[in-house]
């Protein structure tokens, strides 16, 4: 799946047990419903590893969603995972406190075996 606009762009890629997701550009009131209709299109039994290293904007919008997708993976036995934030990105959730509920790392993505890219 992917949504791509001007200001924001996000890929999916579904393996077995682990979904990737890659965001592009500026999270805010304008394209995070790009974002949250990607999150939630994952099972919620699955990880999501949501890598923000292209992300160079995260408003409350998008802070907001990073925890509502936190709370429905974890509610399904899911979970979700940061991975390498911008230092812009990664202050706010420093900031937010976010970076106190959902686990931020700064490892590249794991190879998946039979996974599926889907992008727009």
């Amino acid at each position: 799946m992917g949504q791509r606009g001007d200001r924001f762009h996000v890929e999916v890629s579904v393996g077995a047990r682990v979904v990737e997701v890659r965001a592009t550009g500026e999270i805010d009131v304008a394209t995070v419903g790009a974002l949250r209709s990607a999150l939630w299109s994952v099972p919620a039994r699955s990880v999501l590893r949501l890598d923000l290293s292209g992300v160079r904007v995260l408003s409350a919008a998008g802070v907001r969603a990073l925890a509502a997708a936190h709370l429905r993976l974890r509610a399904g036995g899911g979970e979700l995972v940061l991975v390498r934030p911008d230092p812009v990105v990664a202050r706010v959730l420093r900031v937010t406190g976010l970076h106190r509920v959902v686990r931020v790392v700064d490892d590249a993505p794991a190879p998946v075996a039979g996974r599926a890219l889907i992008a727009a």
